[in-house]
């Protein structure tokens, strides 16, 4: 449905069978794609948010990185099928019901910190790990699709930015409160138990949250287009052939390493924190941490949609530069590891101390270029892919993948190896994806055509003259399922 010709005071509820009616201004903006891309930021701050406040200060805050790497390693193995099997089940009964599930896990896997940081339970961490990774599933399956699949092609870069970007203020606020409670704590420990209650209290708010979701069929789009029900007529067994057919698209596979690959130094940095550093500035790394990628969410969003650069061009230039900083990143932490671990006595970097700098910024830094990549890999699903059901089963898979490579960095982290080894795992694991990433930059296309709308993002003409003397990139973008 076109926008032309529209008044635009009038939008018409796509919900109800008939001749459109008119709306309210706040029924416009309550069911508009921007309402509800902000709404799953806020959902994303108080659930993984929180979680990556405290897995930011290192292994959960605690004193020792091994019982929460094993509950994050079996968060991370639940979700390694849990994503795609959500994302299956969000076709057939809608990503809001997914979502509001997604919102229930978190909240328990914080208070089994609380719990083990106060009496010393273990088991509690373990069984927060588990409902952590049943929520997880459902929640990553569903805020991706939402994000992406609700926003037109020409907005996805910011509305993927705004998504993610809303997610970093848990980690702000939540590292924050961290700082501010451990702020005198100067030597190596595990930080205070009071500081998870706040952040528990925040997390439950995520619930509510989910409940003012709208369905993608009741969204109104300000150019007046209308989404169909995505869940009529669908069986789960079809859509489980849906999601074999994508697995075994090129454009999908070639970016199999780097899911896998590109965040495993989280897991390293958590060690490093809590084996070099105070638990000041373990909540002070969270904090920054929080700030880079914040500054990476919102610039990565404005750039990605800009209209001064072809999408292959700027594909490749990105990948090509993220390739090179990431590169020198771990030659960098690689020196500083070797540094720490043969100093005697055992280092403790702190704030007051000198050389502080020196080991602090480079996880800053870490934490910058993994939140670049996450929005660099969303950008390039948004590019493939259109419809909201196809992203809805690519971002399933994408999690997955992402999932077993966290799954087997924290299975790594649990056990008592170096923190060089680990590093080493994670430059290894990032080398392997480089030239498969590489080649999949050169599969995007340069004009992908909105298949919901009928129209392409960009002027009518040109689409049509893109199309009759260059259709192959242009059906590549149509064809979800092109091997």
């Amino acid at each position: 449905m076109s926008s032309k010709g529209l008044d635009p005071e009038v939008a018409s509820d796509s919900t109800q069978d008939g001749p459109p009616k008119q709306v309210s201004r706040f029924t416009r903006w309550y069911r508009s794609p921007l309402f509800n891309v902000i709404i799953v930021g806020l959902i994303s701050f108080t659930q993984p948010g929180i979680w990556n406040a405290l897995n930011s200060t290192g292994a959960g805050g605690q004193q020792e990185p091994y019982l929460v790497n094993g509950a994050n390693s079996l968060t991370f193995g639940i979700m390694v099928f849990g994503c795609s099997a959500f994302s299956i089940l969000a076709n057939k009964f809608g990503v809001k019901k997914v979502l509001i599930f997604g919102t229930l896990g978190y909240a328990p896997y914080s208070a089994s910190l609380y719990v083990n940081n106060r009496y010393g339970t273990e088991w509690f961490v373990l069984f927060g790990g588990a409902t952590c990774g049943l929520a997880a599933s459902a929640l990553w399956a569903a805020e991706g699709a939402i994000a992406l699949g609700y926003a037109d092609v020409h907005n996805r870069g910011k509305f993927t930015g705004i998504w993610l970007g809303l997610r970093e203020l848990g980690q702000l606020i939540g590292s924050s409160i961290q700082l501010s409670l451990n702020v005198k704590s100067g030597q190596r420990g595990k930080v205070g138990y009071s500081t998870y209650l706040i952040l528990i209290a925040l997390q439950c708010l995520g619930l509510p949250l989910s409940l003012l979701i709208s369905s993608p069929h009741k969204i109104i789009h300000p150019s007046g287009r209308t989404v169909a029900d995505p869940t009529k007529n669908k069986a789960v067994m079809k859509e489980f052939h849906k999601w074999v057919t994508l697995l075994k698209d090129r454009r999908f596979y070639l970016l199999i390493p780097i899911l896998v690959g590109f965040n495993w130094n989280s897991t390293y940095l958590g060690i490093y924190l809590t084996k070099y550093f105070s638990v000041r500035s373990r909540t002070l790394g969270a904090l920054t941490s929080g700030i880079a990628a914040t500054v990476a969410n919102i610039f990565w969003g404005w750039f990605y949609d800009l209209k001064y650069f072809s999408r292959p061009k700027l594909a490749k230039v990105t990948w090509a530069l993220f390739s090179v900083i990431m590169l020198a990143l771990f030659v960098w932490q690689t020196v500083n590891e070797n540094l720490y671990e043969k100093t005697v006595p055992k280092v403790t970097l702190d704030w007051a101390n000198p050389g502080f700098a020196r080991g602090f910024s480079v996880n800053v830094l870490f934490r910058f270029m993994n939140e670049s990549h996450y929005m660099f890999v969303y950008w390039i699903l948004g590019a493939f892919f259109d419809d909201l059901e196809t992203l809805t089963l690519a971002v399933g898979l994408m999690r997955s993948f992402e999932s077993i490579g966290a799954c087997l960095a924290f299975g790594i982290g649990a056990i008592k190896i170096t923190p060089m080894i680990n590093l080493i795992v994670a430059f290894v694991m990032f080398v392997i994806g480089i030239p498969t990433t590489f080649w999949a930059t050169f599969l995007i296309p340069e004009r992908p055509i909105d298949l919901r709308s009928g129209e392409g993002e960009g002027d009518n003409d040109e689409e049509e003259e893109a199309i009759k003397g260059n259709p192959g990139p242009i059906l590549a973008a149509v064809d979800p399922v092109t091997i």
